[in-house]
């Protein structure tokens, strides 16, 4: 891909503490190279489902896939909304140690960013909440996307010409001339279609670092984690 890239797709789940850990650094390169963002969904819950389990949309509450519902309705409102509703309920669970993903603290989190707490409710009751957040999944599943943070570059081009990038999976997201650096980086990687994979082994003051970082959201997720091997 060789055209400057203006648009992304960020693909995430709120339950995701690497997701949120990208999305800090996204939204530093987005004000910088005045970047469109587009907020994008991904279900952690839905691709790692235990055969013969509910589908996240089978169930009247279900953790990050209702946290994106909320999102998917002020989505259509204004996008900007679930910009910051994505920062208020990942700040809350990976920052603050809260629980966005219960209905009270939710509403609670609306009002904070100067928002109606009946929005909560308006979205779990309208059954085509699903079917946007599902729209989300299955794109970026379709372009082979298992996991978050996913960016989907081209999209505006067709899905023919989409292309997806898993991560950057990091903690500490670099700021300022760093995060622009990053971005380089990352994208360079679109000029190479065959390059699958680098992986930095972790040494055990990697993981560390990950866990205390982690702290809060292992503190408040009232979920066991369950990942399926990568592909």
């Amino acid at each position: 891909m060789t055209d400057p890239i203006t648009a992304v797709d960020f693909h995430f789940d709120i339950m995701c503490p690497w997701a949120y850990q990208a999305s800090l650094w996204m939204r530093d390169v987005r004000d910088q190279l005045k970047l469109e963002v587009g907020w994008r969904f991904f279900s952690l819950e839905e691709i790692n489902r235990a055969e013969g389990k509910k589908h996240p949309w089978e169930r009247e509450w279900s953790y990050g896939w209702s946290m994106m519902r909320v999102g998917a309705l002020l989505r259509r409102i204004d996008p900007a909304l679930l910009d910051r509703w994505y920062y208020a309920a990942g700040t809350a669970l990976h920052v603050d140690g809260r629980k966005p993903h219960r209905r009270e603290v939710a509403e609670e989190l609306i009002a904070q960013v100067g928002l109606d707490p009946a929005l909560v409710r308006q979205a779990i009751e309208d059954p085509t909440t699903h079917e946007d957040v599902r729209a989300d999944h299955d794109r970026v599943t379709g372009l082979g996307g298992w996991g978050v943070p996913t960016l989907v570059f081209g999209a505006e081009g067709g899905s023919d010409r989409a292309r997806a990038l898993f991560g950057p999976v990091l903690i500490g997201p670099p700021a300022g001339e760093a995060a622009i650096r990053l971005w380089r980086l990352l994208t360079g990687w679109l000029e190479f279609p065959a390059l699958f994979e680098i992986q930095r082994p972790k040494s055990q003051a990697d993981l560390r670092a990950i866990a205390e970082t982690f702290r809060p959201y292992l503190e408040a997720r009232d979920w066991i984690t369950i990942q399926k091997e990568t592909p």
